[in-house]
């Protein structure tokens, strides 16, 4: 039974887990990305689709990924090369994404899907317990680990790490000791977006493997709330996405052992216990803003 609940777990943290870490990096470069939700679904219709085409559900990974990156070059174009307004923007790409995944998705609707199987690692797999927990989940899971610990590495280890953080909190200090702003916060946008295509790869071919319209739900929004709880620090993500995966399942689980309470409020958990957590952190102000890219939101056009 336990081991049934944590496996849930993590199979419903994973989508908020990469999709925050990707946006993670985006905000950190001082780009502020309201279109997660529809790269996310994104993901999940292309990734679906070429699964269903190819019957592998690794070039639907793939899949996944590109459609996402690819709808965040449309994002950055606008935001940073065009310079408009990130908020605006991000919320008519969200809208885009999910009326057109709709729209091509259709035909694919009610279709039987091509489930990523997890990896089975002999002998450490039967460990009792934490045997399938640790050995026992699909490659998307093992990836979203790796990207923590990478973007953590990365951010605080690396030269192009600092030159990324230096980007979000001062950009024309940057600009002016010759970084290319613009090139920076595109490779950003980039990575943000592909980690939201394959969170949502990781929806239609793990989750719940089939293709449904709007079945990103609100993932692509915990996600961009996750990053204030974490305060921007790739470590602190885990922490707050396995939180907002327990409360995803919690609704399944309470009514399987039939506590009485209505099915919309348990659906409703993972938003309320969002809004809960936003308003605790604002409390705090110092808590809010240390680590907060200095220029987050902020369009920079450089001088010529």
């Amino acid at each position: 039974m336990i081991e049934n609940i944590l496996l849930t777990v993590v199979t419903a943290a994973t989508p908020f887990l990469i999709a925050a870490i990707g946006e993670l990096i985006v905000e950190r470069s001082g780009v502020l990305n309201l279109g997660v939700e529809g790269m996310m679904i994104m993901g999940a219709v292309f990734a679906f689709m070429a699964a269903q085409v190819t019957g592998n559900p690794y070039v639907g990974i793939i899949a996944g990924i590109i459609a996402g990156g690819a709808f965040s070059l449309i994002f950055g174009f606008l935001t940073i090369t065009m310079v408009s307004n990130q908020v605006a923007t991000g919320l008519a790409l969200t809208i885009l994404g999910l009326g057109f995944a709709g729209m091509v998705g259709e035909s694919f609707v009610g279709l039987p899907g091509i489930k990523l199987e997890a990896i089975s690692i002999p002998f450490l797999s039967d460990i009792p317990v934490i045997g399938r927990l640790l050995f026992g989940q699909d490659v998307i899971v093992y990836i979203s680990f790796a990207l923590v610990v990478g973007t953590l590495w990365f951010l605080f280890k690396t030269h192009a790490g600092l030159t990324l953080r230096s980007v979000g909190d001062n950009p024309s200090a940057a600009h002016a000791l010759g970084i290319s702003v613009s090139k920076v916060r595109y490779l950003a946008v980039l990575f943000g977006g592909s980690c939201a295509g394959l969170a949502g790869a990781y929806l239609s071919l793990v989750y719940v493997p089939q293709w449904t319209e709007g079945m990103t739900a609100g993932r692509g929004w915990i996600a961009l709330a996750l990053v204030v709880f974490a305060s921007w620090r790739p470590e602190r993500i885990i922490l707050g996405a396995y939180l907002f995966g327990a409360v995803t399942i919690a609704q399944f689980h309470a009514q399987a052992v039939g506590i009485s309470v209505p099915s919309q409020l348990l659906s409703a958990l993972p938003y309320i216990a969002t809004i809960v957590v936003l308003i605790l952190i604002s409390r705090n102000r110092r808590l809010t803003l240390i680590n907060t890219p200095a220029s987050l939101g902020k369009q920079f056009v450089p001088d010529r």
